[in-house]
């Protein structure tokens, strides 16, 4: 009896964080899946989810662009980043992906504290985007190396954050503690016109026991001590930016995606205008993208995803579970790898994740699996695939012997 093979498997990943971008990580994939199963048709799709690797996924995908800047870095030192002009149907938007102005992989190991690194690098690519005559610009918020609550991407917009003595805050998070009121006169005035979407994972909020603190603080290398510093500080920048918000009703502290790349989306929303929408929605639905995911997602018989990690934050709003929330509408079983299985990972079936596997074999350092991240996806995913195999061998087998049984039964009856 004939296996019964997949003829078209879909491959819809996000990046892996500081090791691969999602086009890398789609490659890996799909390059193990044809190793143990030659000939079969793979679609890879790479996620644009606001993260590394979102500017150039969007540039390709349009027949855009991408312009690289010199900015300031998360821990103040110069870094070499990017933005995007899209193209196609898109023309007239850029995009400005945070995280490779501000992302984690941009912070030495040995400096690793949220209340001090800076979005003031963000800032500047957008002050580059809007001084390029863009008047519509796509903020994509992923991978963030930093907790400063946006103060410094409104910093290289023209804000002016200020003590009780008048003296200008320095940047990190942990100053804002001191933040008394703002000085907006030197605001970018293209600003007033230009329509700012934050694309981001809206389960993220700024303040209280679900905020940027105690959630993404210890990710980004802070003590409990920071935490709590950090907290303080974050919740005394939200009063602040009470003062002078300009969207009637937006709740600063627990809005949805007021937490966005460490409190960015808390910032820009308040004094820039900034709307907070679903990354997805943006970036895959809207037609940004000129991606049509639900089709592809239709035509599969099986799907890939794949992130960094898979844990309890994997059902709030991360590719993985995007990608089997639209697989479950249609009927189509949903793989997911990843580069570690943390705690809560099992509830990622309860969304549509048929399977979930480590691509990790062997225990190693975390610096090992970074920089062999391309290798072990690729065997992760052949490995995956001869399961599958497997599994169909032993599905076909039994059925033949059911189908026999029956034939001896019956015969037995008949004599």
């Amino acid at each position: 009896m004939a296996l019964k093979v997949p003829h078209r498997i879909l491959v819809a990943p996000s990046g892996f964080k500081e090791s691969l971008d999602a086009p890398s990580v789609a490659s890996a994939i799909a390059i193990g899946v044809r190793r143990a199963l030659p000939g079969v048709a793979v679609d890879t799709v790479p996620i644009p989810d606001g993260g590394e690797g979102t500017a150039k996924i969007l540039a390709e995908a349009t027949g855009g662009t991408l312009v690289p800047a010199t900015v300031t870095g998360p821990v103040g030192e110069p870094v070499v980043a990017q933005w995007a002009r899209l193209g196609g149907a898109s023309t007239g938007t850029a995009v400005v992906e945070m995280a490779s102005a501000a992302g984690l992989r941009l912070v030495p190991g040995d400096r690793r504290d949220p209340g001090a690194t800076t979005t003031r690098g963000v800032g500047e690519l957008i002050a580059a985007a809007l001084d390029d005559g863009f008047r519509r610009i796509v903020i994509g918020c992923g991978d963030s190396g930093t907790s400063d609550g946006g103060a410094g991407a409104l910093w290289a917009l023209g804000v002016r954050i200020l003590d009780r003595d008048g003296g200008v805050l320095p940047d990190g998070g942990r100053h804002l503690v001191r933040a008394d009121r703002l000085d907006l006169d030197a605001l970018h005035p293209a600003l007033a016109d230009t329509e700012i979407v934050l694309a981001c994972n809206t389960h993220n909020v700024l303040c209280g026991a679900r905020g940027v603190a105690p959630v993404f603080g210890p990710q980004k290398g802070a003590t409990p001590t920071q935490v709590d510093e950090l907290s303080a500080a974050l919740d005394r920048w939200a009063g602040v930016l009470e003062q002078h918000c300009t969207t009637d009703g937006f709740d600063i502290r627990t809005g949805p995606g007021t937490g966005a790349s460490g409190g960015l989306g808390a910032g820009l929303a308040a004094l820039a205008g900034a709307r907070i929408a679903s990354r997805f929605d943006v970036l895959l639905d809207s037609g940004l993208s000129g991606i049509d995911l639900d089709a592809l997602v239709a035509r599969a018989d099986l799907i890939i995803t794949a992130e960094g990690s898979i844990d309890f934050q994997t059902p709030h709003g991360k590719v993985p579970a995007e990608i089997a929330r639209r697989a479950q509408q249609v009927g189509v079983p949903v793989l997911a790898l990843a580069g570690s299985l943390g705690r809560g990972a099992p509830d990622v079936h309860d969304v549509g994740i048929g399977a979930i596997a480590s691509i990790i074999p062997v225990p190693m350092k975390l610096e090992d699996a970074v920089a062999n991240g391309h290798d072990l996806l690729v065997e992760a995913a052949a490995r995956s695939m001869r399961l599958l195999m497997l599994g169909s061998a032993v599905a076909c087998r039994s059925k033949g012997r059911g189908k026999k049984n029956k034939r001896r039964v019956a015969a037995v009856a008949a004599a």
